[in-house]
């Protein structure tokens, strides 16, 4: 039977309607204050959260989310399905049982023993904005909890404080790099919010005050006086407590002018990533993981794949003109993982660090459409790789046209969902993924995958 999908519970919450009145306010104090709202991080992190006794795979250390927005054509990269539509220029190739198309990514075809794919996944919806907040955190956007729910790098960075070296970690645990609008901490406090910045050369210029050190270092005096009781006194709210920590965040950054160097690189590097933003952001995620400041869950996006016209075009925006991005920006990333001493004693980054290469859906399959292009389709691929995760496998098959799954190819005995996805990254960095914390604004309990505590959603062990 298939899962059901979460809905809006209109007027169960004391916070709906035209405001949050008196009568709101004390139906939440009532039961306990609200901790995101009225508690700081430190107090926040240590609420009590449950989950079913699962043994976590606890095979990586990091993770990287490489999100493709506007949903990737499945049946032209991950699922190959030739036809008369397929471009010569695909070259499709046979590697192994794989057939892939190496004349469109030709260096990760040179890497498909190093990557898993996965063909029985299938998004929930069909709207872009809506899919996209989903895969990002694991659950219906328009459920109970669902305009407060944390992304999956911000329960990662709350999950692995705990890992935190207090002198040595300035770095944030979550950063977003090439990134547009993404989902945030959610109810959680700022301090696990991503970090967003779209990489240079020059890496974070803001990090050295134009006036000099010396005079930054009065005026953060002359900020910390006037505002002082708004950080050290009795919390006034989730939005003092939120500024609190970004001034500390900052004030961390600049006092470490050496991570800049983790955030900017040479211009052979960027040439070597594929001269594109998604590349250098690609490189920066290795040099920041690396670099073993305390950033633990990094995304790199890239979009442009919402091809309903055109998809083969030699000119303008199409498959030719941004998969090589793609396949430049991966391919470096997978040979600079494979090529970095890990934290552990014989482990590598890529040893150490599980990679989710995803979109929120797919395309629709068979010959193009009256624009040569390919539309919304829910069924499409994700690829994994690192951190635990036996390389070229390839979990599930679809019919000949792509369209119908034939066979899931994991234990569950059915399609793969984001809540599965999501439960299998947990998993890999140690996370149980059934946790369950007692904090939540509403007071449902909020569940890091929905349902997993009762077994609906549960890792791809397959994977392992």
């Amino acid at each position: 039977m298939k899962p059901s999908i979460p809905r809006p519970e209109n007027g169960s919450s004391p916070l709906q309607g035209p405001g949050f009145s008196r009568r709101g306010f004390l139906q939440l104090t009532s039961g306990g204050l609200v901790a995101s709202w009225f508690l700081p991080a430190k107090a926040f992190a240590a609420l009590e959260a449950v989950g079913t006794g699962v043994t976590p795979r606890a095979t990586a250390k990091n993770a990287i989310l490489v999100f493709l927005p506007g949903a990737p054509s499945q049946i032209d990269t991950w699922d190959l399905k030739e036809g008369s539509w397929t471009p010569e220029a695909f070259k499709p190739a046979s590697f192994g049982p794989i057939r892939f198309p190496q004349g469109l990514l030709p260096k990760l075809a040179d890497r498909l023993s190093d990557i898993s794919l996965v063909r029985s996944y299938q998004s929930w919806a069909l709207v872009h904005d809506l899919a996209q907040v989903w895969s990002q955190i694991s659950r219906n956007p328009t459920g109970a909890l669902g305009s407060v729910a944390p992304h999956l790098g911000a329960v990662v960075a709350l999950e692995l404080e705990k890992n935190r070296d207090k002198t040595r970690d300035v770095l944030p645990g979550f950063i977003a790099l090439n990134t547009g609008s993404l989902p945030g901490s959610g109810y959680f406090p700022s301090t696990y919010s991503p970090f967003s910045v779209q990489p240079s050369s020059t890496g974070l210029t803001s990090l050295s005050h134009p006036d000099g050190a010396a005079r930054f270092a009065l005026r953060y005096s002359d900020i910390e006086m006037v505002d002082k009781s708004l950080r050290t006194g009795q919390p006034l709210g989730k939005a003092p407590s939120d500024m609190a920590n970004f001034y500390t965040q900052a004030k961390a950054l600049i006092d470490t002018p050496e991570v800049n160097a983790l955030f900017s690189y040479s211009t052979a590097d960027y040439q070597r990533y594929g001269n594109s933003a998604f590349g250098g952001s690609c490189l920066v995620a290795k040099k920041l993981l690396a670099g073993r400041r305390g950033a633990r869950f990094i995304q790199v996006s890239l979009g442009g794949w919402d091809m309903h016209s055109n998809i083969y075009a030699t000119t303008g925006t199409s498959l030719f003109s941004v998969a090589p991005q793609l396949d430049n920006g991966l391919g470096a990333l997978i040979d600079d993982l494979k090529a970095t001493p890990g934290e552990g004693a014989g482990k590598t980054l890529y040893d150490e660090t599980i990679v989710l290469v995803a979109g929120e859906f797919g395309r629709t399959v068979g010959a193009l459409n009256g624009q040569n292009g390919r539309d919304h389709f829910m069924r499409t691929s994700v690829v994994l790789f690192g951190g635990g995760i036996k390389p070229g496998r390839v979990i599930g098959e679809t019919d000949p046209t792509g369209s119908r799954l034939l066979n899931s190819g994991w234990s569950g005995n059915r399609d793969i969902r984001p809540e599965d996805i999501a439960a299998t990254v947990y998993s890999a960095l140690g996370i149980d993924w059934t946790t369950v914390r007692m904090d939540d604004p509403i007071g449902r309990g909020f569940e890091y995958v929905p349902y997993a505590k009762d077994g609906t959603y549960k890792p791809v062990d397959e994977l392992f």
